[in-house]
């Protein structure tokens, strides 16, 4: 979700963050671990190891954007693209998942709405804005949004913590702790161990590697393709449940 262009940042002075800048290779995974999810949503709930591979996506799309946020040169374009590809994505969200009552979810919100409530809100912190960041937290936390306010709160560590990685780290860890203690051992999704259950909210750590460490693959996709990969997916996944009968 990074706007300025095909390639991953590049650092000739100062970098703006100390933390990974191989955007490119970090949205592939982000998009491989979020068809990954939504290939286990929609044909396989009974495996619950493909929602905690999914649990990479999400945090390393708020980094995306952190990432393009402090880069980018023109920041509403940057919104406008968010907000243009949640309008055009929602149908197939809701035909992806919940076809069979389509206008009761009309307002159950794909998460590139998600995204552009989070960057509108952390935008707002940065410039001093506050109104816009207390009604962007408002909006997101109590509408229907996927993952409420955690896009605002991920972005927040990823931004005042830029130049310092290691207390990025520490306290990207305490978000998701409370899925070691909060989850129920009878929930599909959360990892029993005896009596114990952790939740798939964890999986989410396996992220934290690829964002507060440096990787350097030289990855080169056009940006258009990530922007545009996230409708045609779940068009996919609607066909193929719509061929299946499911």
């Amino acid at each position: 979700y990074i706007t300025m262009n095909t390639k991953n940042i590049t650092v000739t002075d100062k970098p703006l963050l100390n933390t990974n800048l191989d955007t490119n290779f970090l949205k592939l995974v982000a998009i491989i671990s979020m068809f990954i999810d939504h290939v286990g949503a929609a044909f396989f709930p009974e495996y619950p190891v493909f929602r905690w591979l999914g649990r990479l996506a999400f945090p390393i799309f708020c980094y995306c954007m952190t990432v393009g946020m402090l880069y980018t040169s023109n920041i509403r374009r940057y919104l406008g693209r968010l907000g243009l590809f949640a309008v055009i994505s929602q149908p197939f969200w809701i035909l992806a998942f919940n076809p069979q009552d389509i206008l009761g979810n009309l307002t159950n919100w794909n998460i590139f709405f998600t995204l552009f409530i989070s960057l509108l809100a952390v935008w707002g912190f940065k410039e001093k804005k506050w109104w816009l960041f207390i009604l962007a937290f408002l909006v997101i936390s109590l509408w229907n949004f996927d993952y409420s306010s955690t896009g605002i709160l991920l972005m927040l560590v990823f931004y005042l913590c830029r130049k310092k990685p290691s207390l990025g780290a520490v306290l990207y860890v305490l978000l998701y702790l409370p899925a070691f203690f909060t989850a129920s051992p009878g929930d599909p999704l959360s990892l029993t161990i005896g009596n114990y259950g952790i939740g798939f909210e964890a999986g989410a750590l396996l992220a934290l590697p690829l964002i507060f460490l440096h990787t350097n693959t030289s990855l080169r996709i056009p940006k258009w393709f990530f922007y545009a990969f996230y409708p045609a997916h779940l068009a996919l996944i609607a066909l193929v449940r719509f061929l299946l009968g499911f």
